[in-house]
């Protein structure tokens, strides 16, 4: 007679523990990857194979393509990342998620309990960051491995149950609706449990334990593929149209590849067999299946990834009226992997840079401006805006982040990004001051001296330039840029001071008006300003506190 008891205790442990597992080795590998990882979700390009293996490496590292799917929907919804460059990601990821069904493969269960008992005393002990995340690796390794082997001796009686096996048999892919039906629960399973790593354990678990035969778990992981496919769905809920589109190309990909292969998978499943070669596992032979099925995706839609982004523009045609851009779309799914989550608020600083610069070349038009524009006076003022609502969605954002542990240098990083954050707000309070201080000058018909006009459009020109290396430092993380930048910022403050101080000569000799001179000191001021926010950019990027 079963034991129910014990084969739920075994199988809802054993679970637990696989899944506890998959988390500890993604952010043990997250850890040791650190900034390569975020340079590889920065160098994606409109090439599909490099977006293709982007998403392959990603997915690897962090171990599960759910996640993949919801940084791409959340980039592509803020703008970060084009509709074709998500398709070629998506793509990658569904090569790189099938990692884990290899790693589950590996014939090592029975050393999990003594890996996970060996790295848990390297994690508990070791200082050097790079080691404790490696044990924090092998740790999770090891509780796969030892999840995994709950599992199996869990549901070995089943394999004894007469009853239990003919249950299993009215799901048999021995026809195609058999076929059918494994697809069907393979999908609503995963679409429940979010995580296609978890359901493809327990198919590889019930495989190994006798219960269910190769094809039965190759059909069950075809289904699996489907159902991964909810969470970018429920990603998309309230996301621009580019979102959606993104979230429709991953069910579309993954939908039109099962319907593909199902009218052919006893053909596919003789091709499997005939790949597996020496595999003797069937472990290994049903990680192999799912490779192989996303292994024709990719040959399949990559070249026609020109052809599905124009399919899913017609198909999720842009609103009629314009749509409510939100200026920093953030999903908290992606906190609990801090390395793409700081990647995208990266992203997010480089956009209030670019912000920064854009109103900078408006004020300048400005100066030189012999008429008044209302409606480029409101696009730097719109720019103000638009800057303080970033800096609070960043530093909510990244305060969430912090709250997660993390390496010592991606702690830095979040730090760094904060103060960033602050000084760019900072840079557009003074532009937005700059602009009103025009205003009023017209209002007031104040016109400065030519000598004092060209002093201010000497200082912005210095100020722009001096930001604009600040700001490809930032890109590039380049540490050395504060040393480089220390002359420039004295040399400003220098002119600065010059400026000022004949300003107050020409007052005195009574060459200009009081008006005229304070109007120029209150805008020279303004820019020494700024380059001082811009130092302290310099400052935060360099590592300095």
């Amino acid at each position: 007679m079963l034991d129910y008891t014990a084969m739920f205790s075994f199988g809802v442990g054993g679970l637990a523990l696989f899944l506890l597992g998959m988390k500890y080795m993604s952010e043990g590998m997250q850890g040791i990857a650190g900034a390569r990882l975020r340079r590889m979700v920065a160098c994606v390009t409109d090439n599909r194979l490099v977006a293709c293996a982007t998403g392959a490496g990603v997915t690897c590292i962090i171990q599960s393509s759910s996640v993949t799917s919801v940084m791409v929907i959340s980039m592509v919804n803020a703008g970060l990342m084009t509709l074709k460059q998500a398709i070629g990601v998506i793509l990658g990821a569904d090569i790189g998620t099938t990692i884990t069904a290899w790693i589950i493969a590996l014939n090592v269960v029975k050393y999990g309990l003594p890996l996970l008992g060996l790295a848990a005393f390297v994690y508990l002990f070791a200082k050097r960051d790079h080691l404790r995340y490696t044990a924090l690796m092998v740790m999770g390794l090891g509780m796969v491995f030892y999840g995994l082997e709950l599992m199996k001796n869990g549901l070995l009686p089943i394999s004894k149950s007469q009853t239990v096996l003919d249950w299993f048999a009215a799901f048999r892919p021995d026809t195609l609706a058999g076929v059918l039906k494994c697809v069907l629960v393979g999908s609503v399973v995963t679409a429940i449990v979010q995580s296609s790593s978890a359901t493809v354990g327990i198919t590889i678990t019930l495989a190994l334990s006798g219960v269910i035969d190769l094809d039965t778990a190759a059909a069950l992981v075809l289904g699996q593929n489907i159902g991964t496919t909810m969470t970018a769905a429920l990603a998309a809920l309230g996301s621009s149209r580019n979102g959606v589109r993104t979230a429709y190309a991953h069910i579309l990909i993954k939908s039109l590849g099962v319907l593909i292969v199902i009218p052919f998978f006893f053909p596919y499943m003789r091709l499997v067999r005939f790949c597996s070669g020496h595999l003797e596992s069937v472990a290994s032979q049903i990680a192999l299946a799912h490779t192989l099925f996303n292994a024709i995706l990719v040959l399949l839609f990559l070249p026609l990834v020109g052809i599905l982004t124009r399919a899913l523009l017609r198909f999720v045609p842009d609103a009629g009226r314009p749509e409510a851009h939100h200026l920093c779309y953030f999903d908290n799914r992606l906190i609990d992997t801090p390395i793409l989550a700081l990647q995208q608020s990266a992203n997010e600083i480089l956009r209030m840079r670019d912000m920064c610069a854009r109103m900078l070349e408006t004020l300048r038009v400005e100066w030189t401006g012999a008429e008044r524009d209302e409606e480029r006076e409101q696009e730097v003022f719109k720019a103000e805006d638009n800057l303080d609502t970033m800096q609070t969605e960043i530093v909510t954002f990244i305060s969430h982040v912090l709250t997660i542990e993390m390496p010592q240098q991606q702690m830095a990083d979040a730090r760094m990004q904060l103060r960033i954050t602050d000084e760019y707000e900072s840079v557009g309070d003074y532009a937005a001051s700059l602009q009103k201080m025009q205003i009023r000058a017209r209002q007031q018909q104040v016109r400065p001296s030519e000598t004092g006009m060209k002093h201010v459009l000497a200082l912005h020109d210095q100020v722009a330039a001096f930001l604009k290396t600040i700001g490809a430092a930032l890109e590039t993380g380049d540490r050395d840029v504060l040393q480089r930048l220390r002359t420039a910022s004295d040399h400003i403050t220098g002119l600065f001071k010059e400026y000022r101080q004949q300003s107050l000569d020409r007052l005195a000799s009574g060459a200009a008006s009081p008006v005229s001179c304070v109007y120029v000191m209150d805008a020279l001021h303004a820019y020494r300003k700024i380059k001082d926010h811009g130092l302290n950019s310099a400052e935060a990027i360099a590592g300095l506190k």
